[in-house]
């Protein structure tokens, strides 16, 4: 990995070079406000026996800090844009993280019924591609295969979620079991879904025995806890 261009430094994880890194971003990202609040959530819930999902790793920064720091047992994280494998997976390798944390090219979705593969929308920014359609923004539509939020809790058995898949959260929480998740770090999407949208995620999270976190959560942002 000698030869990979270091870009900045994240808590300990060194952060390569890509063309989704900016000036902006990479001061963000040196400053631990990339993704800020879900870093500060993850940090104070993960624990050395603990198993992550995270569904969307973005350019794969909250993941590796959240491995790096915490040192889980495990973390699988989902990733829908196929462009950001290649340069979530390099990170993970140019800090020595892959025996701890994997990215699958894939959606999970908690709906029995929810289709083998899903049309996901790129946008020009990465921040911000959704499986939702944008009304005014241009996108490229491409499709991604999904798996069963239930085959994920059988297979990896998860006591962390960390979530941030811009508006396909609420859907998420209808349909998921949250069984055997002992703590929750999701960020909201209001304009996806509105702001009942919103109450309705943290009153499912608050009726599944989640406690929102207070110093370490924000109105959008939620770091919650149960015992389980």
């Amino acid at each position: 990995m000698k030869d990979i261009a270091i870009a900045t430094t994240c808590l300990g994880v060194q952060v390569p070079h890509s063309p989704f890194l900016n000036e902006t971003r990479i001061e963000r990202i040196a400053a631990a406000r990339y993704e800020g609040d879900e870093i500060k959530g993850a940090l104070h819930v993960v624990r050395p026996e603990d198993r992550i999902v995270e569904m969307g790793a973005g350019i794969g920064v909250v993941g590796a800090v959240a491995a790096h720091q915490g040192k889980p047992e495990r973390v699988v994280s989902f990733e829908a844009n196929p462009a950001l494998i290649e340069h979530i997976e390099a990170l993970y390798a140019l800090n020595g993280l892959e025996d701890r944390i994997c990215v699958r090219n894939c959606v999970v979705l908690s709906d029995p019924d929810a289709p083998e593969t899903v049309t996901f929308h790129v946008h020009a920014s990465y921040l911000g591609s959704s499986l939702i359609e944008p009304e005014a923004r241009r996108s490229t539509a491409v499709e991604v295969p999904s798996t069963r939020w239930e085959s994920v809790r059988e297979e990896i058995a998860p006591t962390i979620l960390i979530c941030d898949i811009e508006g396909g959260e609420l859907d998420f929480l209808r349909h998921a079991d949250l069984s055997g998740l002992r703590a929750v770090v999701m960020e909201f999407h209001p304009g996806a879904y509105g702001r009942e949208g919103m109450r309705e995620c943290k009153r499912i999270l608050e009726t599944a025995g989640f406690a929102k976190v207070e110093e370490v959560s924000t109105r959008l942002v939620w770091t919650a806890t149960r015992e389980v």
